[in-house]
């Protein structure tokens, strides 16, 4: 008979940086991602307060904040969301150098049967900027190089003139970033918070009775924490793209591309395809790829009986479109609908676990590439519309009017599409 897991083990591949804290604010333990996210390992952190780690930033205000969070976790009994704050951490290895850093943070209460709390855990997202020089003991930049010799005045001021523009735009960047995560957390503190509370309640009722047999507990535990796993992914994701974190940009074929997802996905539903080929755009094939998956995964959601997927030159863009024949968009939703975590009642009622991301990240991708995403008008269900650049070496091909290569791929016998895609 194969052991069941043991739920500490889990707590420690957890793919959220999670730590257990003390009533006092003590770490207990902490898992792999966090000790990633600190710098520190485990023997470094347990044992100690959570504010000998955590000091209070620039503003001074961070960990007072997430001392007020703990209290009220204390006293309510309940979990809390705090919005982006700023914390100074002592440099791992640099006694006296203080790097800011920028976290969301959840916390959650381990209650006893009786109601009390015993413990808390502490959950972290970190969106600190990639730019930026660590700080030292007394708030200024550490000095890292000797200092260069003295230069001309007008030098001077054009070095200031530009420092001050790079800051104001990075200071306008970080309030437009600090504003995007705000909502964030707001938006998704249900969806975070449920998972998160399934699994604390499935670990504790493993802990407290180990004559049970634990494994259904934990198979739902690992539901849990693969949920998880898709909202933190769609996150990373969509802090790449918001930091333009370019990925390697080769020509892309849409029409293999096409091809290549539709041979590793189970058809379920009838599929109209037509590739014109020839149809090449610049870009990266993981992200192109990923926007053709979510696509195809919304169509498939709320389509009644079958999808359809054109691809096609058009001038000097190529446009991909992917159409079902489900109960449509209304016009006043079709931009809500590209609104991170926005999710109309029927995509809840279809797939409960649904992050409201995957719509938000295909239009992300698309203007990454300098393209766009939108819902076309159609006589009946949804119409997605990508438009992208040709690549320079396609534009010839596609001014020749390559007529589209229909291929249908269902088990079941495809019928003509009913709206005017």
């Amino acid at each position: 008979m194969t052991a069941a897991p043991d739920p500490a083990q889990l707590f420690d591949v957890l793919p959220v940086p999670a730590a257990v804290l003390s009533p006092d604010a003590v770490f207990v333990t902490v898992n792999r991602a966090y000790q990633r996210m600190s710098g520190r390992s485990r023997d470094e952190l347990v044992g100690r307060s959570l504010f000998t780690i955590f000091l209070g930033g620039s503003s001074g205000h961070g960990a007072g904040e997430l001392r007020a969070s703990l209290d009220r976790v204390l006293a309510e009994g309940r979990t809390d969301v705090m919005a982006t704050r700023c914390f100074a951490l002592e440099a791992p290895g640099r006694p006296g150098v203080l790097q800011e850093r920028y976290w969301s943070t959840l916390n959650a209460p381990m209650l006893s049967p009786d109601g009390e709390v015993t413990g808390i855990v502490h959950c972290v997202a970190e969106i600190t900027p990639r730019s930026g020089a660590p700080a030292a003991a007394d708030g200024r930049a550490a000095e890292t190089e000797p200092r260069a010799p003295a230069r001309e005045p007008h030098e001077l001021n054009a070095g200031l003139r530009h420092a001050y523009t790079e800051e104001r735009r990075t200071v306008r960047a970080l309030r437009q970033a600090m504003e995007r995560q705000r909502q964030a957390v707001s938006d998704t503190s249900h969806d975070l918070r449920a998972p998160i509370t399934g699994l604390l309640t499935r670990l504790e009722a493993a802990l407290a009775d180990p004559a049970a047999d634990p494994r259904e507990a934990l198979r739902a535990a690992l539901r849990d924490v693969e949920r998880l796993g898709d909202i933190v992914a769609d996150l990373l994701e969509l802090a790449r793209l918001d930091g333009d974190v370019q990925l390697p940009a080769e020509p892309v074929d849409l029409a293999r591309l096409v091809e290549t997802d539709l041979a590793h996905r189970t058809p379920v539903i009838v599929l109209n395809v037509r590739l014109q080929p020839g149809v090449v755009v610049n870009g990266s094939s993981v992200r192109l790829a990923r926007l053709l998956g979510n696509l195809m995964a919304n169509a498939e959601r709320h389509a009644g009986s079958r999808v359809e997927v054109t691809v096609a030159a058009d001038g000097d863009h190529a446009v991909l479109q992917v159409s079902d024949d489900g109960p449509g968009i209304p016009a006043p939703e079709r931009e809500e609908v590209f609104r991170r975590f926005y999710r109309r009642h029927d995509a809840r009622h279809r797939d409960p676990a649904g992050t409201g991301l995957g719509l938000p990240i295909a239009r992300e991708i698309a203007r990454a590439h300098g393209g766009s995403l939108n819902i076309a008008d159609t006589a009946s269900g949804t119409r997605m519309v990508l438009r992208l650049p040709l690549h320079a070496s396609s534009t010839a091909q596609a001014a020749a009017e390559v007529p589209p290569q229909d291929a249908k791929t269902n088990a079941a016998p495809p019928r003509e599409h009913d709206g005017d895609a």
